[in-house]
């Protein structure tokens, strides 16, 4: 149950809430519909993590948002994995979330295909919770395609956590997608999005919409600025300035800008790292770019006490007008300054970050913030995140909830038969 503070209001016979205690959400079951675990961090990930330390989560990988390609090696890897992953049952990822892939039959647009997984998941869900001793629950989900199992599968709470516009991803049916996430939007009881642009979307659909801005891990990314971080061998003997970026390498990235730093000033070192997921191959012709593909996540710290300038070089379109990058706060929490490419969320950091608009701008902003920084501005930026972590995030989405709870506490008088249920 949440912990909260309420008082009672005897002439109504109902409880109000009267103010929120300052503690965190504990003792709830949340199940979880959300992209494979295992993939590259996102904010499901810090999320559930920070929610599991004090309730216990079923993390479901992901369930068909698009049919399959057998044609891509990246499509059939996942299939590969996930049949690993049904062998292997659930397993705890962390302390008390524990993940599991279920098999659904990988057709969104059929909905004799939809039918016939409402019944495995919820007879897969309903082992799964017998299995983990989750008994009544909250279903969250990041997914919008989840919806065909809103109030299918027993959930007492059904929360929507919105990260990005989902309809202009390339690889989804952009129509269908946003009649399912209407349709998410109006199911649940609550929808957390990241960015406000998409609060205020989403927020047309169901008035318990809240913006819920990315965390970060502070504590982690703050290394950077300790002397006893080591630099990694392999940007340790770069010649600086070194101008860097971590992330999945997809198509809202801007691949030619980094061409276009590397040619106009080639004794800059141009530091990329990540995944490469489009073709990237037209920046090996210069010497100055690294493409050093994935690290783990433990390693970034280090990486970032290498560069001077963190990078976010969006595309511009409706997908990334809608985005609120983890890696803004995780350059800052390094004490990096930040140079990007003009996506509104950033202006909510216009202290620290530089938003640019074009590449000759972009390539400008680099060099004032590299004339202009200091070793007192770097601790400044840090110090500016230090009350942006997933805990205080997650308290937030915390808050939110209990107070739906106490609501409908609220709205039940005590002697009901619906009040034992709630």
């Amino acid at each position: 149950m949440v912990q909260w503070m309420v008082k009672m209001n005897q002439f109504a016979g109902t409880q109000v809430l009267d103010s929120l205690s300052p503690v965190t959400m504990s003792g709830e079951n949340i199940v979880c519909f959300a992209k494979d675990w295992s993939d590259n961090p996102t904010s499901a990930n810090h999320v559930m993590k920070m929610l599991a330390r004090n309730n216990r989560v079923l993390w479901l990988n992901s369930i068909a948002t698009r049919t399959p390609n057998l044609s891509s090696s990246n499509d059939l890897r996942k299939i590969g994995r996930k049949m690993k992953d049904l062998v292997r049952g659930p397993f705890e990822a962390a302390p008390g979330l524990n993940v599991y892939s279920p098999i659904v039959l990988p057709f969104p647009h059929s909905r004799a295909a939809v039918r016939a997984n409402r019944q495995i998941l919820r007879s897969t869900v309903s082992a799964l919770r017998r299995r983990l001793g989750m008994r009544d629950f909250q279903l969250w989900s990041f997914l919008p395609s989840a919806v065909e199992y809103v109030g299918q599968l027993g959930e007492s709470l059904v929360v929507y956590y919105c990260t990005d516009e989902w309809s202009e991803f390339k690889s989804v049916d952009g129509t269908r997608m946003a009649a399912l996430e209407r349709d998410m939007c109006s199911k649940a009881d609550l929808v957390f999005a990241t960015s406000q642009q998409l609060v205020e979307r989403k927020r047309l659909h169901n008035p318990e919409t809240h913006l819920a801005s990315h965390g970060v891990d502070h504590a982690h990314f703050s290394k950077a600025l300790e002397p006893s971080t080591v630099v990694p061998s392999d940007v340790a003997g770069l010649p600086h300035p070194v101008v860097g970026f971590f992330g999945l390498l997809e198509y809202w990235y801007d691949i030619d800008l980094f061409a276009y730093l590397a040619e106009r000033r080639p004794d800059w070192s141009i530091v990329v790292i990540g995944p490469e997921k489009v073709d990237c191959s037209r920046l090996r012709q210069y010497p100055n770019v690294h493409l050093l593909g994935y690290k783990a996540y433990e390693e970034l710290p280090g990486y970032c006490k290498a560069f001077d300038v963190g990078l976010c070089p969006f595309v511009t379109n409706e997908l990334t007008r809608n985005v609120n990058p983890i890696k803004l706060r995780e350059y800052l929490s390094a004490g990096l300054p930040v140079v990007s490419t003009g996506i509104p969320e950033i202006q909510n950091y216009n202290a620290w970050c530089s938003n640019a608009v074009g590449p000759a701008d972009f390539l400008a902003h680099c060099e004032r913030v590299l004339a202009e920084d200091t070793p007192r501005l770097r601790r400044a930026r840090s110090a500016s995140m230090a009350d942006e972590t997933w805990e205080r995030k997650v308290a937030d989405l915390g808050a939110h909830i209990g107070r739906v709870q106490a609501q409908r506490h609220a709205a039940v008088p005590f002697g009901s038969p619906l009040a034992s249920t709630i």
